[in-house]
């Protein structure tokens, strides 16, 4: 993706970014705000929660935004039993009695991991980790993940038989938490059409390792206004109980707010948003649009909001 400027670069993303989405939709029907927010986590160099029940493609979603963007995809399956060696990989004796690293499942561009809540804490921090310095350490040598490196760990909100829930200090790592909901009953006609027949759609790849790495440069090129930046910091800042900005319904039915890690990621994932929809700067309505995925799991309802069954999401709507 060579341009001669940014704004031209910015005009190409654009145009990349509806090609994107068309390929995509040979293959995921509907799901139009998950595909976005997974592409805009993936532009902006963040990892991404999925939350849904089992059978709304989730595996599929990535594989094919994996195989359209030309990089190398890997899945984890967790379980109870899988030690952090399983995914960082380990060191064995050769033939000729030297050790050697051999490689694990994290070494790939996209890097899926199935339901993370099911495997113990060790194991959890070794992917957070590794998404954190972008390398693992294995008998004392430092080894690089590829680059770019995008983690997605799914997450399935019905089955908690067993599961090791992720620390919030853990899930303050991830940019998104995207939720997949049920797909409208013509996208679900649609879908059942598509996978019960003899269609295999041929994908293209549009973009390449490298044109991400260059988009996500230019991300943070992007000028964002005083006005636009004091939004997104106030709106962290409202989610806070007991400070100065809190509304009365932060005070009376949330424990804990966002910390400015969120105030990073709604600038990031604003700016990104705008570059694809084909403007030059965010604006607030920008932050709105990502405010929902950034905010919805650092906020910590308290027993009142769990008692009058209100959700993080009206919650963050009544903020906005």
């Amino acid at each position: 993706m060579n341009h001669p400027n940014d704004v031209e670069a910015a005009k190409a993303l654009h145009d990349k970014y509806r090609e994107l989405k068309n390929e995509i939709g040979k293959v995921i029907i509907g799901q139009n705000d998950a595909v976005e927010a997974v592409l805009i986590s993936i532009f902006t160099g963040g990892h991404s929660l999925l939350v849904g029940v089992p059978g709304l493609a989730k595996t599929l979603l990535v594989r094919t935004i994996a195989e359209v963007l030309d990089l190398k995809f890997n899945r984890i399956q967790f379980t109870p039993d899988l030690m952090p060696g399983d995914i960082t990989g380990s060191e064995i004796l050769d033939d000729k009695r030297e050790f050697k690293f051999i490689r694990g499942p994290l070494f790939a561009n996209i890097v899926l991991a199935d339901e993370i809540n099911r495997t113990p804490p060790k194991t959890q921090a070794a992917l957070l980790e590794a998404m954190q310095e972008l390398s693992v350490t294995v008998g004392g040598h430092v080894h690089h993940l590829e680059r770019p490196f995008f983690v997605l760990a799914t997450q399935n909100p019905i089955e908690q038989e067993g599961t090791y829930p992720l620390p919030e200090a853990q899930l303050d790592r991830f940019m998104f938490n995207i939720v997949l909901d049920y797909p409208s009953y013509e996208d679900e006609l649609q879908v059942i059409k598509n996978t019960t027949s003899m269609q295999f759609p041929v994908l293209n790849k549009v973009l390449k390792a490298q044109d991400i790495l260059e988009i996500q440069q230019l991300v943070k090129k992007v000028p964002v206004a005083d006005n636009v930046m004091e939004y997104a910091v106030k709106l962290v800042s409202k989610t806070r109980p007991n400070t100065a900005m809190a509304s009365p319904v932060v005070n009376n039915y949330i424990s804990y707010g966002a910390g400015p890690r969120a105030g990073q990621y709604l600038i990031l994932g604003a700016k990104c948003h705008a570059l694809i929809h084909g403007s030059f700067s965010p604006d607030i309505a920008n932050v709105k649009a990502v405010a929902e995925q950034v905010l919805r799991h650092r906020i910590i309802k308290n027993y009142k909001a769990e008692a009058e069954g209100l959700s993080v999401e009206n919650i963050i709507r009544q903020l906005l």
